[in-house]
């Protein structure tokens, strides 16, 4: 089996995965810079994809890689907001269920050489979500600002947008199957 060739978005998709342990080593003590280093593993999310695009690099193990290297990230910030006491169990569960659902679809859909693109209600999912999960890091370490409320409304609308999205995936999948 040939070994994958890396190209500037395969490695920004692995930076994502890299920069999981710093993440999680940081967050507890530092939130301010936990959510900078979260910041910057999403922004490679948005950078990996326009870059493989625009640069006609996009490869089957990058379209592999890149949404199992989302789901690291986002989980591992959903566990560590729990396990602070910051997010309650149940909705990190519900997220996380959906995110397994939807890479299973995906998965499957491209062991049949189908290539299920991520929609806008999935797009705008993550953009609700990673916003939201930002804001639960820092919570009141911002100058002062409390940013709890704003996140847990956020993270509601990210559960809404990743139930909504994920009837979306299932109906694309089936229509496409």
């Amino acid at each position: 089996m040939a070994m994958p060739r890396l190209n500037l978005p395969t490695v920004l998709t692995l930076s994502r995965i890299v920069l999981i342990p710093f993440f999680i080593f940081i967050m507890p003590g530092h939130p301010v810079l936990a959510s900078l280093i979260f910041l910057i593993a999403a922004a490679t999310d948005f950078l990996d994809g326009y870059l493989a695009r625009l640069y006609g690099q996009v490869t089957t193990f990058g379209t592999i890689l890149d949404p199992i290297a989302d789901k690291f990230l986002v989980i591992t910030a959903l566990i560590l907001l729990v396990d602070q006491g910051i997010l309650s169990a149940w909705i990190a569960i519900l997220i996380i269920v959906r995110e397994f659902f939807v890479t299973a679809l995906r998965v499957v859909a491209l062991a049949k050489n189908i290539v299920i693109k991520a929609e806008m209600g999935g797009k705008l999912k993550t953009a609700t979500q990673i916003t939201a999960i930002v804001f639960l890091i820092i919570r009141d370490s911002f100058f002062g600002i409390d940013l709890y409320d704003s996140g847990m409304l956020l993270i509601i609308i990210s559960l809404i947008l990743a139930v909504t999205s994920a009837v979306q995936y299932t109906i694309n999948f089936w229509k496409k199957i």
